[in-house]
């Protein structure tokens, strides 16, 4: 007998109230697990997609990639009391600012440090990539400390809506889900239905075709970089009210997203997609129903879709 069902013999009188009452609790943590699987899920697709562009279509490895997601939490903290004093704005005032300074970050260290990488074999990317990690954690710590810091929501998504009799759920949980939605069809539609999503498909199969037809390449590489740190940064901060910041959280992340790269297809959008809403309903599901083997259910995942497609989800030529 499932859990979701009313037995026949239950009624009427106590036990009736009483399996009510249970029945609605369960069916409540039910929706409150899958909107956490699906926030959870979107969230780390919004990560995951920048590491798709610059891993999967520009051929570098970039293990700095955490440390975007890292330095826009840490800007969702450190920008508030800034913009407010400067323009009087709250927190879409920091999330403007910081994805600008994001855009502009990405735009110099392709220019800096990416563009001498595309010819070079993995190691050199790996070791490159590994100092830019070094070099961003020490400076996290010479900037602002290496405590926990938490960052406030907006007044208005502060609050939370009723699921069933006893259960609630943040509105700003809802809020990232809805913002992670429209920025991936924002970005599926730029990569599938524009020229600048065609030049960038292009480039990633056949650089030097792409340059004799008078494209500028190295520009659309700066762009595509400079979108992956953005993204990677945005979700850092939508992110830091509901995780908190605190040192080493790159690291985590950039695990998990080459996770996803690798089941979704590398250099695959709807891939990444996919596994990252996997993922999520593994990883979120997995701490309720097996708490001992959550910290390797997704592994276990990656290990079994990869036994099943070698090349993921959705090979890319």
């Amino acid at each position: 007998m499932s859990r979701f069902h009313l037995p026949i013999s239950l009624t009427t009188g106590r036990d009736y109230e009483k399996f009510k009452a249970e029945h609605s609790m369960d069916l409540s943590i039910f929706l409150i697990q899958c909107l956490n699987s699906l926030q959870y899920g979107l969230l780390l697709f919004l990560v995951a997609m920048g590491l798709t562009l610059i891993f999967g279509i520009m051929g570098v490895i970039n293990l700095a990639h955490g440390s975007f997601y890292m330095i826009g939490a840490y800007m969702a903290y450190a920008l508030s009391p800034i913009v407010a004093n400067a323009f009087g704005g709250g927190f879409f005032s920091v999330l403007v600012v910081g994805l600008v300074l994001a855009v502009i970050l990405g735009y110099f260290l392709e220019w800096a440090f990416f563009s001498f990488l595309y010819d070079r074999d993995h190691l050199q990317q790996v070791l490159m990539t590994y100092g830019l990690i070094l070099v961003f954690e020490e400076l996290r710590s010479l900037l602002v400390g290496d405590d926990v810091h938490g960052v406030q929501p907006p007044d208005f998504l502060a609050g939370v809506i009723p699921l069933g009799d006893v259960m609630t759920y943040p509105v700003y949980r809802l809020f990232i889900s809805a913002v992670c939605l429209l920025l991936a069809l924002g970005m599926y539609y730029i990569f599938t239905r524009t020229r600048l999503g065609m030049m960038i498909r292009a480039g990633s199969t056949n650089r030097e075709m792409v340059q004799s037809l008078g494209i500028d390449i190295k520009l659309l590489y700066r762009i595509v970089f400079a979108a992956g740190v953005a993204l990677a940064a945005f979700a850092g901060m939508i992110s830091a009210p509901v995780s908190t910041v605190y040192p080493g959280m790159g690291s985590q992340v950039l695990i998990i997203c080459f996770v996803v790269v690798v089941i979704g297809g590398i250099g695959s959008i709807r891939g990444a997609f996919l596994a990252a809403m996997l993922i999520g309903f593994v990883d979120t599901f997995g701490k309720v129903l097996l708490p001992e083997a959550a910290g390797v259910l997704v592994y276990v995942l990656m290990a079994l879709i990869l036994l099943w497609k070698p090349d993921g989800l959705f090979k890319t030529s």
